[in-house]
């Protein structure tokens, strides 16, 4: 997908979040800090990196767990129409 799709999810993200609450809080819980990283070829990749908030590695097991990717990757495609793969980077 072009820089254009990934900045026309980006602006629908606020929306993707609310449906993901509404269907699936825990999975909002795990999921909502991440930052839309990249979108290639149907599969998006959040990244959980904040070097302002953390020093050295962390790792975010929760947001790599399956169900809440799907319930994610469910969320973008009521609100956007388009099917996505989800992964955490």
């Amino acid at each position: 997908m072009s820089a254009d799709e990934l900045a026309a999810l980006k602006s629908q993200w606020n929306d993707v979040l609310y449906d993901l609450e509404a269907h699936n809080r825990t999975a909002w819980l795990a999921l909502f800090d991440g930052r839309l990283a990249s979108l290639d070829d149907g599969v998006l990749t959040l990244d959980f990196s904040d070097a302002t908030k953390f020093s050295g590695a962390h790792e975010f097991e929760r947001a790599r767990r399956p169900d809440f990717l799907n319930a994610l990757s469910e969320s973008i495609e009521r609100i956007t129409g388009n099917s996505l793969t989800v992964t955490a980077g």
